[in-house]
């Protein structure tokens, strides 16, 4: 009896996707515009993300361009922007906002590196927690003690691959920070 492992790969896929999503928050020396994904702009009686209300675009490696549909709300961008404490300098002319990124010292560097660290172990624990979910599932289940270990290590060797997958994404964001 094969053991059904999509509900895993589900969850493996998702924490994927988070750790991606955690990374791309972290800020580099150079201008991303994901970084302003996690910022929340009170506009329009509700909180909505800065890229449904402007167009968000790279000028230069260290540079955003960020240009309202409607020049009404480029204060509560501003003030929405200088609130998140990304330390990005903003300043706001005819055009829009344009976002630039300081040069990150070393200690920014080391603290930015440890915090990727502390996202990747996070990550690892809702792996192992997932394992651990179809470890019990295997055991319950009717199988004979062979079916069970074969599904063991084929569950083990999936474990590998993800992990595998996340260490390297990590060691690109470390790569990324440190350059």
């Amino acid at each position: 009896m094969a053991q059904n492992f999509s509900g895993f790969k589900q969850a493996a896929e998702a924490t994927v996707h988070w750790l991606q999503g955690e990374f791309a928050g972290l800020r580099t020396g150079r201008a991303t515009p994901n970084i302003l994904d996690a910022v929340s702009v009170e506009a329009y009686g509700s909180k909505m993300a800065v890229n449904q209300l402007a167009s968000v675009t790279i000028e230069d490696p260290r540079t955003l361009r960020v240009t309202p549909w409607d020049k009404a709300v480029v204060k509560s961008i501003d003030s929405a922007i200088r609130e998140s404490n990304l330390g990005l300098s903003v300043s706001v002319d005819d055009q829009g906002l344009r976002i630039s990124f300081p040069e990150l010292t070393s200690d920014r560097r080391q603290s930015l590196v440890k915090v990727a660290k502390q996202k990747l172990e996070e990550a690892r624990v809702r792996i192992r927690s997932e394992r651990q979910k179809v470890l019990n599932e295997i055991e319950k289940s009717e199988a004979g003690d062979d079916d069970k270990a074969r599904s063991k290590t084929e569950l083990q060797k999936q474990v590998d691959d993800i992990n595998k997958k996340l260490e390297e994404m990590s060691e690109k964001k470390e790569k990324e920070i440190s350059e």
